[in-house]
Order: structure tokens, then sequence, then C-alpha cells
């Protein structure tokens, strides 16, 4: 189980390497170009030759580009529609020149049309796309937080796409912060593993690609897609105990796209703390050990009172236990 993160490639792609590596990346994910504009990369020979040279120096593995947030393949509007189609499949063959391992995306919303509606849109627009970009690339659809009708909050919407897909190279990335937000209890290790059921069942966990590993500031099914620092949201660190522990991830990479821990006055992504916690997690889990304590950083007030709310009820009830 390799523990990564996505990692900032101002300066162009190849520059993420060193930044993955001082957080102590396994892995890494980037933006092969802004994520909020239309328009993907246009990299030189030389621009990708230093990129695969790069790579090889540093060991990271997997690599994946996360797909531009604009993207929706179930947009009833034909330009929106043809332009994400046309970016899904510049942005596989950029990962196809640089040799990574696919593309993460968010399928997009149906704008209260209903996933029915839009169903043979988006399988047909994706099986286009796979016919004509490069065949060891991934196509990964990522699970939606339940909002505004985005596609995926629920993992018999995935299932459902790769049936009708029916390629090898259509998988998906589950993100923790969006099931959970969904609805998908991952907060316990009875969550856990209910939750595991329905992967299996719907989905398949051969199909699991990639994980995004973040906590959830939002409660569970609350449909708000709001990262939270690993152990510092309503997932908390037992239900990370419980995630690593699963034999169905032992080869799945884990992507973090955490805001970080603020300090001097802002978090900025993904940090070394985020990653060594989820370290010892991951190295708790495989040896039955008690779960690791948090990295010891200053947590923002609101993330206190999130602490704070979800220790009260344990609390209370020590309170009220009769002394012996």
């Amino acid at each position: 189980m390799k523990i990564g993160a996505h990692i900032s490639t101002a300066g162009g792609a190849h520059t993420g390497f060193d930044r993955a590596l001082a957080i102590g990346s396994e892995c890494m994910q980037f933006f092969e170009s802004a994520p909020q504009q239309w328009g993907t990369a246009k990299l030189t020979d030389e621009q990708v030759e230093t990129f695969h040279e790069k790579k090889a120096e540093s060991g990271l593995d997997p690599i994946f580009i996360h797909g531009k947030y604009l993207m929706n393949l179930a947009s009833a509007d034909p330009k929106i529609f043809k332009t994400s189609q046309s970016t899904l499949r510049s942005s596989l063959n950029i990962a196809g020149r640089l040799g990574v391992r696919g593309v993460i995306f968010h399928t997009g919303s149906h704008k209260g049309l209903s996933f029915e509606a839009v169903f043979e849109q988006i399988c047909r627009a994706a099986t286009e796309v796979l016919a004509e970009t490069p065949p060891e690339t991934l196509m990964i659809f990522e699970n939606a937080a339940g909002q505004q009708g985005t596609i995926g909050s629920k993992f018999s919407e995935l299932g459902q796409m790769l049936r009708q897909i029916d390629n090898p190279r259509a998988r998906v990335c589950i993100d923790t912060c969006h099931a959970f937000a969904a609805g998908y209890d991952l907060s316990s290790a009875d969550g856990v593993a209910g939750v595991f059921e329905e992967l299996e069942r719907e989905v398949g966990t051969a199909n699991i690609a990639a994980m995004h590993c973040n906590d959830s500031k939002g409660a569970l099914g609350s449909g708000r897609d709001l990262h939270e620092n690993i152990g510092e949201g309503h997932i908390g660190r037992d239900g990370f105990m419980a995630l690593l522990a699963r034999p169905e991830l032992a080869d799945v990479p884990l992507l973090l796209e955490v805001p970080g821990y603020k300090i001097d006055g802002a978090g900025k992504g993904p940090d070394k703390p985020n990653i060594d916690l989820v370290k010892a997690i991951r190295a708790a889990a495989a040896s039955g050990g008690p779960t690791p304590p948090s990295p010891g950083i200053a947590m923002p007030v609101a993330v206190k009172k999130v602490a704070a709310k979800k220790a009260a009820p344990a609390k209370e009830a020590a309170a009220k236990k009769p002394a012996p």
C-alpha cells in the first residue's frame, strides 16, 4: 500500500517529484494544467523527457493525473459535453506520453435530469475516449459527495457505468471524504466492513485503482465536499485504522488531498505530518497495534470544536459511571 498526495507542479510537471519526496510521498497525483480552466498542457518532447528522467530518479510510483473540475460528461449543453469529452481525451493522451497510470476525474452532474437520463451519454462518451487513447492508461471515475446531482455518489452508479463501458481500463477512485459525505460510514470498523461489502457487490474492489485519503469536516451524509486533515474530522483516526487494515486495499495507492496543518497562519495542502500519520496508521493496522496519536500540531479552533464534540458522549458516559 503506497501512500502519497496531490502535489503542486507549479513550474512544470517535473517539479512535483522533489516536492513529493520532501513530504515523504511514495506515489503522486497532480494537475497537468490549471484545473479551473479549459485547455490541457502543450508539452514539448524535451519536457516529457525531463519528466521521465525525474520520475525514474524519484522512484515514485504509481503516478496519476487529476482531471479538470470543469469536465461534465453528463451535461445537457452540447458545447460543455463536447469540450468535456475532448478534454478527457487530451488528458489521457498526456498520461500516455508521461507514462503515468491514468486520469482520475469527476464525471459531472446531471443538473436535476436524473442519473438514468444521462447514463447512456456518459458511457458512450467514455467508450469513445477509451478507443482513441493509449491502451495502457486508465480512465478512473471518482465517487462524488452527493451535492447538486453529482454522478457517482452511490456505488451502484459507479458499478453500472463500469459494467456498461465493459473495458478493463475503466476503474474507480474512492474518495473517503466524498463517501462519508454521501452516507457511507467509514468512522468505525463495523461501518468500514459494511461499506466494503457494498463496494464489492456494486463495483468490485478489484476495480479500485486508487483511493483519495481525506478526513471529512462535514457530518455523515451531509453531502458536503469538505476535506479535513487525517484524524481531525468526523472519520477520525480509528476510522482510518479500520480502513487501512482492509486486505482489499493492500495494493491500492492512497493519495492525500487534505488542507494541511495551519502553520504560520495557513495550511498549504498535503504535508509531512499528514503523510507520517497515515504511514503510522498503516504500520499499526498491519501489526495490530494501537491507533497512533495525532502529530501534535496545534489545531485550528474549528477543528478543536469538532474533536471536542466527538469526544463529548464518551466523557459524559464516563462521568455518569458509578465509582467502584
